[in-house]
């Protein structure tokens, strides 16, 4: 067995200094060295064992090591063969547990820049590291992201939500607007679920056509009800690709476009009258309530009412169905709070150097976000059955009773 050597007189005059033995430079990092190395020979010499006569010892390779202590210069035995594969160190491994990397990613997901988490990591481990080495350890969500963007989604989906949110990022030495898209599910469970997230120059149809198709070529088959913006050309991209998909066009956005054209000193009387249209009961009644507000305002706010016309079709989608499904589908605000959520965390960021950059981010705070995304949404088993009603053909032999 070796021997372990550890400088008692060292040890001591640390302790006499007040200095952690645990700190950086301390005699415990040498005592991990003597260790480790201890093993490795120990699972070399079993691994020799077994071939003997044709296997022999062949030096060592050597690596620098990171550890919560600090660093230390590591000694790896090798075979002639090439065939010993240590487990205490893999190959490929350069700090003794994955803990650091596991903070490391978790203050970066947090929206920390690297010179914050290298003085996290400092003031917490001890151990020092460059921009460039957690550059390094951010970039392992890169495939992650890769993989996740190809995996397979379900056959079908009762409800999605698309948007955009737009950042900066340095194009050719100058900093362009590019538009996120996000797709957000809720699937036969009633768990939410991003389902992809696309970068582009700029948010419109023809793109979101390509992101639709790409849903479609991973699995997706039938979407029940899609709730969107008023992007000119969406609904149409939409059923090209999904034909039965009922469009609802967000409320909200509505309400907040029309409020823009209206002065101030209407604004409230506005407001209030508006409400007998989209919290009306009924289609009809709220079509009755749509042509009294245009015969006091028509003539004074045009554009408010050709808009409200031209796309009643789809703004009115949601009077056909109970208050559980009303209330799920005529906003698209649970799609916007996970962008809030993203402004949140890249406020501090002002403009990404790259497009790398901004996606790992973004994959990062999605990651965080499905943890918390473990339980149905609100009273989802009376939805799902209001929505066997009226989708009864489409569901038929997928959901489970």
């Amino acid at each position: 067995m070796p021997k372990i050597e550890i400088d008692l007189e060292e040890f001591a005059e640390q302790v006499k200094r007040g200095q952690s033995v645990t700190a950086k430079g301390g005699v415990l990092n040498d005592l991990l060295k003597q260790l480790t190395e201890m093993t490795l020979q120990a699972e070399i010499d079993s691994h020799l064992a077994e071939d003997l006569e044709k296997n022999r010892k062949n030096g060592y390779s050597q690596k620098t090591m990171r550890t919560e202590h600090g660093e230390f210069e590591l000694k790896t035995p090798r075979d002639r063969n090439g065939t010993f594969e240590p487990q205490v160190v893999k190959k490929h491994q350069t700090h003794m547990s994955d803990q650091i990397e596991k903070k490391m990613l978790s203050l970066f997901s947090l929206g920390n820049s690297q010179s914050q988490i290298i003085d996290h990591i400092e003031e917490i481990y001890g151990v020092g590291f460059s921009k460039p080495a957690v550059t390094a350890v951010t970039d392992k969500l890169l495939p992650m992201l890769e993989e996740w963007k190809r995996r397979p989604l379900e056959p079908i989906y009762p409800f999605i939500y698309l948007d955009a949110i737009h950042f900066k990022v340095r194009e050719d030495g100058t900093y362009v607007s590019k538009a996120f898209y996000t797709v957000l599910g809720v699937n036969l469970e009633g768990k939410k679920e991003i389902l992809g997230l696309y970068l582009g120059e700029s948010e419109g149809a023809r793109f979101w056509l390509q992101v639709l198709t790409d849903l479609q070529n991973r699995g997706v088959e039938d979407i029940l009800i899609a709730s969107i913006d008023g992007l000119t050309g969406f609904p149409e991209a939409i059923n090209s690709i999904f034909p039965q998909t009922e469009i609802q066009l967000c409320i909200v956005h509505q309400i907040r476009n029309s409020l823009k054209y209206v002065v101030s000193s209407d604004q409230k009387i506005f407001a209030k009258e508006l409400k007998n249209v989209y919290q009306a009961s009924t289609k009809e009644e709220a079509e009755a309530a749509l042509d009294k507000l245009q015969s006091k305002w028509g003539k004074k706010y045009p554009i408010i009412f050709d808009s409200w016309y031209s796309k009643w079709e789809h703004l009115s989608n949601y009077f056909k169905y109970p208050q559980d499904i009303r209330r799920i589908i005529y906003t698209t605000n649970i799609i916007e709070s996970v962008h809030r959520q993203f402004r949140t965390l890249t406020k501090t960021k002002g403009a990404f150097p790259n497009d790398k950059s901004l996606l790992k981010l973004l994959y990062a705070e999605i990651l965080n976000a499905e943890k918390k995304w473990s339980m149905p949404i609100h009273n989802w088993s009376l939805t799902i059955s209001q929505l066997n009603i009226h989708f009864k053909e489409r569901l038929q032999g997928v959901l489970k009773f």
